[in-house]
């Protein structure tokens, strides 16, 4: 049943475009900064995959990813908010994705600092897709709340994951490498 329910997401992300960057701007507050992680399958897949991550290191990690993540985001947001450029930014969110779900399935042990600062440069590329989106007259303020309410949820959704199946370390690696096929995909696409 369970290599069915991978098979399937892994279908599912091939199939569906990354939607989180539109370009639209008919969004505003909190409700449309918190729908903008979940509104595209790149940012879904590499957040889950923080949250893998942090379970698979686990102890200090379980909140040193996630706040690492969360911070350089915030971080990255204001560097699109303010107009600096980010080259290759949908590049680097995509890739993100491939070589997070690979870090997961690879299934090794990192120093804390190591991981949580390879996983905030990956999520400098998330937050200024963010940023550069923020709706004019929207509060940036409520915007950032939103997406890092988001960001926070799918990392503990990744984590629940990851704590549910410990007993069966195979779990969590093929879920790294549907996310790490499924970053490919969207590559390729």
């Amino acid at each position: 049943m369970f290599k069915r329910s991978v098979l399937a997401t892994l279908f599912m992300a091939a199939a569906m475009p990354a939607l989180a960057h539109t370009g639209h701007a008919s969004a505003s507050g909190f409700v449309s900064g918190f729908s903008h992680p979940l509104g595209g399958i790149d940012h879904v897949l590499a957040m889950v995959s923080v949250g893998l991550f942090a379970a698979l290191l686990g102890g200090r990690a379980m909140w040193a990813l996630p706040a690492s993540f969360v911070g350089m985001m915030l971080a990255g947001g204001i560097l699109g908010l303010t107009g600096i450029a980010i080259p290759a930014v949908e590049f680097g969110i995509t890739l993100s994705v491939v070589v997070l779900g690979a870090v997961v399935t690879w299934g090794r042990q990192w120093p804390i600092q190591a991981a949580a600062a390879f996983v905030g440069v990956f999520a400098v590329f998330h937050g200024h897709a963010h940023g550069v989106e923020i709706p004019s007259g929207a509060s940036v303020a409520l915007y950032s709340l939103g997406f890092s309410l988001a960001t926070v949820l799918l990392h503990g959704a990744g984590m629940t994951v990851a704590t549910i199946t410990a007993r069966q370390a195979h779990v969590g690696r093929l879920a790294g490498a549907a996310i790490a096929v499924g970053g490919l995909v969207l590559l390729i696409g």
